[in-house]
């Protein structure tokens, strides 16, 4: 026909092939192992890598000076750590999830620069479909941006005082699960206790003296109330724990002199907040916590909403929860009155007074964990007004 035969060749671009397997292409075998020798690259390439981590499998990717994918591989955890030992120290991006703390430092004994990053910052960066190398290579992209925020690295130490706090948590929620239902089931049988945590044991006493409940509903209850005494004793013993460790902290101590911190409120504060010079301003570290509006505005025109929730869910609860507590006792006519609050208080409801008070509290907190100071107490004067 005068025309010449045509052949499958494959024209994928360079940074198509990875380390993790020759590529599949219609040409004779020597040819695709002549190619990848050519286009193997040295892991001394390397510049920035992304890990997509998971309980026994995960997934690389790898780049190079110009931008090039130099490593595509999926490993186990073994081979994970054997790799980075020998790899010369790089940046590896890693997904702020369950277990990216124990890889952050781990990787940093191996002498890398280790970033974490919130899931919601690497989500925009995923270019297509859901899966292991997708997410590696968005990990890798994110971390590039020069305006990417990072998550710090945790401590072993930082970690385990936030288990001491998730466990409190969860026996809260325990103690309070139980005691719905203890009221519940004794409505039905005409027992009913008033509103407060302090008025079940009174109540669980009054169903033990009631002679009229059937017998299996009397062992129930037993059962409920032994349970109930137990989650109250293991309460105890954390709340005990927590305070020995509010005790030993010098920075929560001197944020408990804020009103309407408490220990536990500064406790949460220097376990949960990393290292507050992060923070550009205090208003910065207001945000962090979520306490500030959230910000609508356009074309000019100034449009502030309710406030952005962002951050940790229990620490904003817990200042705010002491922000009532203070705005209750003011109400009250009880200690000493800020002319800011009075006239706070004048002007809007009292929950969103206890908001705008607990973003100040925020903001207190914040200066006195970079400054050092003791609250309330006067700035020393400069040496030239002592010596005058």
């Amino acid at each position: 026909m005068g025309h010449s035969l045509l052949f499958a060749v494959d024209v994928r671009p360079p940074h198509d092939v990875g380390v993790d397997g020759p590529r599949t292409a219609s040409m004779c075998q020597n040819e695709v192992v002549a190619d990848l020798k050519q286009r193997r690259p040295s892991v001394e390439q390397i510049i920035r890598i992304g890990i997509d981590t998971s309980k026994h499998v995960f997934q690389l990717h790898g780049v190079n000076a110009a931008e090039e994918p130099v490593l595509r591989k999926k490993l186990r955890r073994k081979e994970v750590v054997a790799l980075f030992e020998k790899l010369s120290p790089t940046v590896v991006a890693i997904e702020a999830c369950g277990g990216s703390h124990h890889w952050a430092r781990l990787l940093q004994s191996f002498g890398h620069e280790v970033k974490l990053i919130p899931p919601q910052y690497v989500k925009p960066y995923v270019k297509r479909g859901k899966n292991d190398t997708a997410d590696a290579e968005a990990l890798c992209e994110a971390m590039s941006r020069p305006t990417m925020r990072f998550v710090p690295v945790k401590t072993a130490k930082q970690q385990a005082a936030l288990m001491l706090v998730g466990l409190r948590d969860r026996l809260i929620r325990n103690r309070t699960q139980l005691a719905n239902a203890i009221r519940g089931y004794a409505a039905e049988y005409g027992l009913i206790a008033a509103r407060g945590m302090c008025k079940i044991e009174p109540l669980l006493e009054r169903i033990a003296a009631d002679k009229m409940l059937p017998d299996l509903a009397r062992e129930l209850f037993a059962l409920h109330a032994k349970e109930y005494a137990q989650l109250q004793t293991q309460l105890k013993d954390v709340d005990a724990k927590l305070m020995a460790w509010h005790r030993a902290e010098a920075c929560s101590q001197r944020l408990a002199q804020i009103p309407g911190v408490g220990p536990i409120g500064a406790s949460l504060l220097v376990m949960k907040t990393p290292a507050p010079e992060t923070f550009r301003s205090a208003r910065h570290f207001a945000a962090w916590l979520g306490l500030t509006p959230k910000d609508h505005s356009t074309a000019g025109r100034v449009r502030l909403g309710v406030i952005t929730r962002a951050g940790d869910e229990a620490l904003r609860s817990v200042l705010v929860a002491g922000a009532t507590a203070v705005i209750r006792h003011v109400r009250r006519g009880r200690g000493a009155v800020s002319p800011w609050l009075v006239d706070l208080l004048k002007r809007k409801p009292p929950k969103l007074a206890a908001v705008a008070l607990a973003n100040k509290i925020a903001r207190i907190a914040w200066k006195l964990m970079v400054s050092g100071e003791i609250y309330g107490a006067k700035p020393m004067p400069p040496a030239s007004a002592r010596a005058a």
